[in-house]
């Protein structure tokens, strides 16, 4: 833990130029008392450092001594801070050490990439999950990260929605994929590679055994294909419908001139159209099919009965 923090030490140090000790001890998260004696092991370790006592004191490196990460361009000084995903990574339990990883990163920089991964974090935020709705509790993330990490099986018990709704499976967890704020894991188990929502997870037990992902499988390729038939499978019907541009606006078709267009949409089902079209109000007409068509307006009209008078 000292060795860890002693390097940190170092790295602000490097990055920052003059700092004190107080300032140092905020960051570190320790004590004064506890900074002065890693600047002496420092010091006793060969590290040119110096600290000046007074109103524009502190500690600092002597000018030029630096590590520094060669052969990195601009834009991949500016990729590598754009890739950390803001809770995602306190959420598996790596947030102190992606901060330190980056202060590493940081530090190795030439100055006028340090300005460039500065400006990244200043003005680019990537907050993924959506508006509406409490983020999801996922308990086991963590446990879950680390079965994948160590390629070791779990017996997980799992909320679904069909028959039957609680199920217990042995899985061999492949990897994690966080989406749209939802983080699912992909697994091997009895019935092939499947996955599975993390927060749907109820119990988790990590078993002692191993296992190796077979050959040729590949997370980003294997979750691609997965969206892709998700959308087939999505989609099982279409609809015909009129709308007004706004309404073709809100629904992403390209409206034809300044009145309605009719156009055909996919659909999921019944009773989901039946929910997103409501969601239009009069900026939309469902031609058919004609279960959906009856379906709205019979809400349209128990509606107007509720609300007259």
């Amino acid at each position: 833990m000292r060795a860890s923090r002693l390097v940190t030490l170092l790295l602000l140090l490097q990055n920052r130029g003059r700092m004190t000790a107080q300032q140092l001890a905020e960051e570190l998260e320790v004590s004064v008392r506890t900074v002065y004696r890693d600047v002496e092991a420092l010091g006793a370790a060969g590290i040119p450092l110096y600290g000046h006592a007074g109103h524009a004191g502190g500690y600092r490196l002597i000018d030029g001594y630096r590590t520094r990460l060669t052969g990195l361009a601009a834009d991949e000084a500016q990729a590598a801070f754009l890739a950390a995903l803001p809770g995602a990574d306190a959420e598996l339990g790596l947030g102190e050490a992606l901060a330190t990883a980056q202060l590493k990163l940081r530090a190795a920089l030439p100055a006028e990439l340090r300005e460039h991964a500065g400006r990244i974090q200043e003005r680019f935020l990537l907050d993924a999950p959506g508006w509406y709705g409490d983020a999801d509790r996922t308990p086991h993330l963590a446990a879950v990260a680390a079965a994948v990490w160590a390629r070791r099986a779990v017996v997980l018990r799992y909320r679904r929605w069909r028959a039957p709704e609680e199920i217990e499976r042995r899985v061999e967890p492949y990897g994690l994929v966080l989406k749209a704020g939802r983080w699912y894991l992909v697994a091997g188990g009895p019935s092939g590679t499947r996955t599975y929502r993390v927060d749907q997870i109820g119990e988790l037990r990590s078993l002692e055994e191993e296992f190796a992902v077979p050959d040729g499988f590949g997370l980003a390729a294997h979750w691609n294909s997965y969206l892709a038939d998700f959308r087939v499978r999505l989609h099982t019907g279409e609809a015909l419908v009129r709308l007004t541009p706004e309404g073709a606006r809100r629904l992403g078709v390209t409206p034809k001139g300044h009145g309605w267009t009719q156009t055909r949409v996919p659909i999921e089902s019944i009773d989901h159209a039946h929910g997103e079209f409501l969601r239009l109000g009069t900026d939309v007409e469902v031609i058919e099919p004609a279960e959906l068509r009856d379906r709205i307006a019979e809400t349209v009209r128990t509606l107007a009965t509720r609300y007259e008078g």
